[in-house]
């Protein structure tokens, strides 16, 4: 599931192959922004912020969010000038930078936007501190989540506190800090929370798969984020399974160890 991590290592392989080249093939293919162009442009840098991906030309940026299922992938453009062989079908294909080297192809995306760099605000502004970025701002991310009342689970995930942490993440850190789901935000020690989950988000962000527990082995690398019914790794407890969010329609699936988390 793309959390944080997974869109800070994309925009490190992206940037690897597209900054400092000019743009010869851009291709957008969703309404609103299916006309612009930015060919002829330099890719000055791929960035993340948070769970959003910024692609940024001289003076446009193309926007992205991965949501649940998308990804970016990088081809080698054929010297014979033949098209890359891609993995995934083109009718998936949302987004597509390409310069004389590389062609970089964006499937299944949910959010696309090209839009003056100028105006990148209007897209991010309103995310909180992002452990992952240079301004990282550990008190302003605590005082954020220790004033919203909604529970722990649903607060940490809030975009507009804490850029980057999503469903999976909520689960493991609250599993790791004994802390049950539904306990509301002010009560629990969030700069303590925070400082776990800096640390392990930066970790799996030099990963390959992300981890939790120091494990690799196959389905032993979660505490208990998918693993509801089976023993937890500490206790043996059966793990459980439940749902919240910000309202009915946002619900988000929970685990958690009814032993480990009871307060």
């Amino acid at each position: 599931m793309p959390e944080g991590d997974t869109v800070h290592r994309t925009a490190r392989r992206l940037n690897a192959v597209l900054a400092g080249h000019e743009v010869i093939r851009f291709d957008i293919r969703v309404p609103g922004s299916a006309n612009a162009d930015a060919r002829g442009q330099t890719v000055r840098e791929v960035a993340a912020r948070g769970k959003h991906l910024l692609h940024r030309f001289d003076d446009l940026t193309l926007h992205s969010h991965l949501k649940m299922e998308g990804e970016w992938h990088a081809y080698r453009t054929p010297a014979n000038g033949d098209a890359a062989r891609w993995r995934k079908p083109a009718f998936k294909a949302r987004a597509i930078v390409g310069t004389r080297d590389w062609e970089t192809v964006g499937f299944d995306i949910a959010m696309v936007e090209v839009l003056p760099t100028r105006d990148e605000a209007r897209v991010v502004g309103h995310l909180g501190p992002d452990p992952l970025g240079d301004d990282w701002d550990a008190a302003e991310a605590a005082r954020r989540v220790a004033a919203d009342p909604r529970p722990i689970h649903v607060a940490l995930q809030d975009q507009r506190s804490v850029a980057g942490f999503g469903n999976e993440y909520a689960s493991e850190l609250l599993f790791l800090r004994g802390v049950h789901p539904e306990r509301p935000a002010p009560e629990v020690d969030v700069p303590a929370l925070l400082d776990l989950g800096v640390r392990t988000i930066r970790r799996n962000v030099e990963l390959p798969v992300r981890n939790f527990t120091g494990d690799s082995r196959r389905g032993q690398d979660r505490w208990v984020y998918g693993r509801d019914r089976r023993p937890c790794h500490r206790c043996g407890t059966p793990i459980l399974r439940s749902a919240l969010g910000a309202d009915p329609t946002r619900e988000r699936v929970v685990y958690w160890c009814p032993r480990c988390q009871s307060t």
